[in-house]
């Protein structure tokens, strides 16, 4: 270890001199003013950013950290931003928050919702380091006591009205190792950024169109590519005549994968065309006589029996069904490669782009040394681009062809081939005796992913879900349950809220049925079951904001759930009109969370609007039917995700209060969205739902 941070210490010293550079392991400690030094070697580092967050100050006097996650909408740069203007005493617009490429070692997964949580301490203590070197080196230039020097908009002022740019500075503070100043991040009581609601940084540019993705790339020589793929899943191509395609003007290559055919030409119009004139002969995949009836009947051979209930209770019991989902993110998969015969680069947008860099290299047949993959900002995600089946395919195509490509999967391709959410199928038995619930039981099952060669796809097999109502939410006595699975050849993926959108709310589901049962009233009831105080409050806040009970006319209702995951909880009420069964529609949603603290409201804001259209979606309208070995919905006119007439015209978001330091939050209101949508459904129709979404 001294070795290591010997080296750090002479980097510094040797590269670190003409701009201010730090940086911060991620999950590095704080040093205070006195030990700066002594932890100099573990806080400041340039020339390398491997598993660190790296600052530096440059002489335009702009703000520069390459962050090691991807933005996919959810805003994590904006946020990111906030944390170091505020602890640097910057204007939010001398922040930039460029994208890292792929490393070497180090964690750059976006997922789990965890970036902002991960990142709030390191940031904030890399710019209340960079703060203090700054501040230090004004002292010196005008010979004053540092203590009397204050900072704001960029620059560092002096009692007598001078001032400085931090980009004038930061040379002389760049060889500064022991700070006069405190480097410890501010109390929350002097935040001044963090927690006050904030348009993103980059808004301007995505709806001015000069944001970039990796379809406006403009890589030198890269063709437009597209993929002429099987009709059924994991079908292969049997024999290819491609000499009416090679014919059409504009056409470079006609290459086969794994996956299909590609064509390369000179636009995605000729591309396209190209791609119908080819002549296939596939063979079907290895699900071509499995349909949707026999996989849902294989999923319930699968669930795991329940444990004997206890002697004499009563039995709330209930079976339900989730369809299959796709991501459908509003940009297609894309990705550019220009892979030569001794080196690889790769540009797209990816959450995962450490493994994606190790499988492109394998797949090629280089060393991850001579692969560099760019990350890009992703139009969406919801867990698609955790994976990166295009990367790997437009690296293929690229060496096969001998050219650079720009790849894209149309939309019926991601829909028809692209992962999914996994359909499940859940058994749940509530036992209760004396008006409270003194045992619950849930087993799932749910389709695992069999896939030969599943490594060139660019995942892994999928993990058995983790043991349902293992959180002891509510005080239901003894919880038990068990998962199984149904393997089958099919691409799967993580969807936002993994098993928790279709565990929850199956159980926040029969949550409502219990109290029914009971007599009670379905917010009393959690409010009287419930374990956390915390989880209480943000049900209290949306039942009083959304004015639970209150009467409503014959086909609407209302209805309520919560959820507790990744150190934060949300509570979500719903208003439906379902006068028509089969068209009902979500008219109102009041959602109130507590994430620690909220570093920008406005974003958190907008992402559990996100989760409410989800829970709209995968409940009342869309899903896959599986036909014969093939998915059945291949556009946005047939996966019937929620637009705007179905969107609740009314919506609203309390935030709670906090102190603690930041939870996960994108994920985090999926379940209680489902929930409460299932739950108002259901009193509204006076029926049951078991099987989503309900207009299947």
């Amino acid at each position: 270890m001294a070795r290591q941070l010997s080296r750090r210490k002479f980097v510094v010293y040797t590269l670190a001199a003409s701009t201010l550079t730090v940086a911060a392991p991620l999950g590095c400690g704080t040093p205070s003013a006195e030990g700066a030094e002594d932890a100099a070697s573990d806080v400041l580092v340039t020339g390398t950013d491997e598993e660190m967050l790296v600052l530096e100050v440059t002489r335009a006097n702009k703000v520069v950290v390459r962050l090691p996650r991807v933005e996919v909408g959810q805003g994590v740069t904006t946020a990111v931003a906030m944390m170091i203007a505020e602890e640097l005493d910057a204007r939010l617009a001398d922040v930039e928050i460029p994208l890292a490429d792929a490393r070497t070692e180090g964690n750059q997964f976006t997922g789990g919702s965890n970036s902002v949580s991960s990142l709030y301490g390191p940031a904030r203590r890399l710019a209340a380091t960079a703060r203090a070197k700054l501040v230090t080196a004004a002292a010196r230039r005008w010979k004053v006591p540092a203590w009397s020097l204050r900072t704001g908009r960029t620059r560092v002022f002096a009692p007598d009205g001078r001032s400085a740019t931090f980009g004038s500075l930061t040379a002389s503070a760049a060889g500064i190792t022991r700070p006069a100043v405190s480097a410890k991040p501010k109390p929350a009581a002097e935040h001044r950024v963090i927690g006050r609601p904030t348009t993103r940084i980059d808004a301007r540019d995505i709806v001015t169109g000069k944001a970039e993705y990796t379809g406006d790339l403009s890589v030198a020589g890269a063709r437009p590519t597209v993929v002429a793929r099987p009709p059924t899943l994991g079908g292969k191509a049997v024999s290819v005549d491609d000499r009416a395609a090679r014919a059409l003007p504009g056409v470079h290559a006609v290459v086969e994968i794994d996956g299909g055919v590609a064509v390369v030409a000179d636009t995605f119009h000729h591309a396209f065309q190209a791609r119908d004139a080819l002549k296939i002969k596939w063979a079907p995949g290895p699900l071509a006589n499995l349909s949707d009836a026999a996989i849902r009947s294989r999923l319930r051979a699968a669930v795991p029996k329940l444990a004997a209930p206890p002697g004499g209770t009563a039995q709330t019991e209930a079976e339900f069904e989730f369809a299959f989902v796709s991501h459908a993110p509003m940009e297609v998969l894309t990705a550019v490669a220009d892979v030569r015969s001794g080196s690889a680069e790769i540009w797209f947008s990816s959450q995962s782009p450490t493994d994606a860099r190790e499988s492109i290299a394998s797949a090629v047949g280089l060393p991850s040394s001579k692969v560099w993959v760019h990350v890009m900002r992703g139009g969406g995600s919801f867990g698609r681009r955790l994976t990166y089946d295009a990367a790997i395919e437009a690296a293929l195509i690229s060496k096969k062809a001998r050219l650079p490509v720009k790849l894209m999967w149309s939309r019926t391709d991601d829909i028809r081939h692209g992962r999914m959410r996994p359909a499940t199928h859940h058994r749940i038995r509530a036992s209760h005796a004396r008006g409270r619930v003194v045992a619950f039981a849930h087993s799932t099952a749910s389709v695992s992913e069999s896939y030969e060669g599943l490594s060139a796809q660019g995942g892994a097999r999928a993990a058995a879900a983790p043991l349902p109502s293992d959180s002891g939410l509510y005080n239901f006595g003894r919880l038990s349950g068990d998962s199984g699975s149904v393997d089958l050849a099919m691409p799967l993926g993580a969807w936002r809220s993994v098993d928790s959108g279709t565990v929850r709310t199956a159980e926040e589901i029969v949550v409502d049925e219990i109290a029914r049962t009971l007599g009670e009233d379905p917010v009393a009831f959690r409010r009287t079951t419930l374990r956390s105080r915390t989880v209480k409050a943000v049900l209290d806040k949306a039942a009083t904001a959304g004015r639970w009970g209150r009467s409503m006319p014959s086909g609407q209702a209302q209805g309520v759930a919560v959820h507790e995951e990744y150190g934060s909880c949300v509570a979500c009420l719903v208003e439906i009109d379902a006068t028509d069964p089969k068209n009902p529609r979500v008219t109102k949603v009041v959602m109130a969370a507590d994430v620690g603290t909220a570093v920008n409201p406005r974003g958190l804001e907008a992402q559990l609007m996100g989760t409410a259209v989800d829970g709209i979606s995968t409940v009342l309208r869309a899903g896959l039917h599986i036909d014969r070995g093939a998915v059945r919905e291949s556009s946005f006119a047939d996966f019937h995700y929620a637009r705007q007439r179905h969107a609740p015209p009314h919506f609203e978001a309390h935030i709670m209060p906090s102190k603690r330091d930041p939870g996960g939050a994108g994920e985090l209101g999926v379940p209680a969205a489902a929930g409460a949508v299932a739950n108002a459904y259901a009193r509204a129709t006076g029926t049951k739902p078991r099987r989503f979404p309900i207009n299947f």
